[in-house]
């Protein structure tokens, strides 16, 4: 059909610049009136990181000596969101853009394995620093002592390296690309747990490897994931499956025994075999990561997910013929797993809906050239069909690489006009209560035969509809 078809890639592009250039000012501004004040304040963490790295930061977070209290007193939009541990966002004059500005603190112990149960402000940016999680995100940067970031557009990684401060060996795992926790690796993971996860997931992201001590370390504490809310499992999980690196992040969760913990029913697809004629690729496992790798960055959230799953019913179905290893009813076993998935990691039920939608019908494009014209029209109606036809050509070029079918489904879509695909009912259930039909169950397949006929063309007109049903049902005086 000729409508739905996702646009504008570069225009989002854009628009995610200008935005980050606006949060970008709004920061500088924060930073400056913080040392007009006689403060410290530097950029830090994840923008720090991606400045150097030439990448666009999402967003832009201030590191100060000013205390919470001070940073409400100097700004007059300001918010208290997370005072408790010294954080408060700086609102700009016109209320659009915000700023995180965080104290700097020395954390206490974390007995929830997430908060710390003490908070210590302290004036030293280097003790600040080594309570944070990874080298790389342990970097500050002082745009008032040089690096260009203050001149408009310019943020050159290597110019900004003179403003930079270091007290962890960032700046040289950066160069080197690797993923280190700050200090002990296994102190840094007790205190957040989730930090397993976003190990991993940086790793993936930005293609580093993982430091040795902070990979055993995680390998050790990967059952202590468990402890951690779903909800924050999940969102680290989507953001490994969307940033465009999800294969690497899937091996990644594998080696470091994460895997097994938050998605035992991935980790039952290693070792589980398919026939080599249809699967010359290996076991389902390896099914799954060559689709994942196919997931470009800004997939969304439903059809990453069925990506994953969209297989996670052969573990349970997996038998061998006598003419092959079948996986019988692994769509619909795999549609009862993937909810359960869902509503263990709590998505939204429009979220769980889509998501089972695509693992369900995701084996019916190998009839989608022998369907019915009216079968294939209903097919169509899918929610977000785009999504199906998506998924369908990940999967074929895992496996076998045959595209026939998609290209036939594909081409059909795109030429229906959507009033072929859902047109108007040419029959309503009044009336066939005025033509004298009593209501009854039978009602929906009278209904439904005349839709069929009416999608494969064979009827235009209600009064060709009615007459229809008469002839399959009888005429509404044989009605008892």
């Amino acid at each position: 059909m000729a409508s739905g078809r996702r646009g504008g890639d570069n225009e989002r592009r854009m628009a995610d610049t200008e935005q980050s250039g606006a949060e970008r000012a709004a920061a500088l501004r924060v930073i400056a009136r913080l040392h007009e004040a006689d403060h410290e304040a530097y950029l830090a963490g994840g923008c720090v990181r991606d400045l150097l790295l030439g990448r666009t930061p999402s967003d832009y977070d201030v590191a100060t000596s000013a205390t919470p209290e001070t940073v409400l007193a100097l700004f007059p939009r300001c918010f208290a969101v997370g005072a408790h541990f010294g954080v408060v966002l700086v609102a700009d004059e016109s209320g659009e853009t915000t700023t995180e500005v965080a104290t700097f603190r020395n954390d206490g112990a974390y007995s929830d394995g997430r908060h710390p149960d003490a908070v210590r402000y302290t004036l030293s940016a280097e003790e600040d620093v080594r309570r944070r999680d990874f080298t790389i995100n342990g970097l500050l940067l002082d745009p008032l002592r040089g690096g260009g970031l203050l001149e408009e557009g310019s943020a050159n990684p290597t110019k900004l390296r003179t403003a930079v401060l270091d007290y962890v060996g960032g700046l040289d795992d950066l160069d080197a690309g690797v993923v280190r926790a700050i200090g002990n690796p296994a102190t840094r993971f007790e205190e957040d747990h989730l930090r397993m996860l976003r190990a991993v997931r940086f790793a993936a992201r930005f293609d580093f490897v993982l430091d040795a001590a902070t990979k055993t370390a995680i390998q050790n504490l990967a059952p202590r994931i468990a402890v951690v809310s779903r909800e924050r499992v999940r969102d680290e999980l989507t953001k490994m499956l969307v940033e465009g690196h999800a294969r690497r992040a899937f091996e990644l969760l594998d080696e470091t025994h994460l895997l097994a913990e938050v998605l035992p029913e991935i980790a039952r697809m290693k070792g589980v075999e398919q026939p080599p004629q249809y699967h010359p690729e290996g076991d389902v496992w390896q099914h799954v990561l060559l689709l994942l790798e196919q997931l470009p960055a800004g997939a969304s959230k439903t059809l990453a997910w069925a990506a994953l799953l969209h297989d996670v019913g052969k573990p349970a179905t997996f038998h061998r013929a006598p003419d092959r290893i079948r996986f019988d009813g692994h769509a619909e076993i795999g549609a009862t797993i993937a909810a359960a998935v869902c509503e263990r990691f709590r998505f939204s039920n429009d979220e769980t809906d889509q998501v089972v939608a695509l693992v369900a019908n995701h084996m019916r494009f190998m009839d989608v050239q022998r369907m019915k014209e009216s079968t294939l029209k209903r097919f169509f109606r899918l929610e977000k069909f785009e999504e199906h036809l998506a998924l369908h050509r990940m999967d074929c070029l895992a496996a076998s690489g045959h595209l026939d079918n998609w290209d036939y489904a594909k081409a059909r879509w795109q030429t229906l006009p959507v009033d072929a695909v859902c047109p108007k009912p040419l029959v309503s259930g009044h009336e066939l209560i005025a033509a004298g039909y009593r209501p009854g169950p039978r009602f929906r397949t009278m209904l439904e035969t005349a839709e069929d006929a009416q999608l494969e063309g064979t009827v235009t007109t209600g009064d060709e509809a009615l007459r229809l049903i008469h002839a399959r049902f009888g005429p509404p005086r044989q009605e008892s």
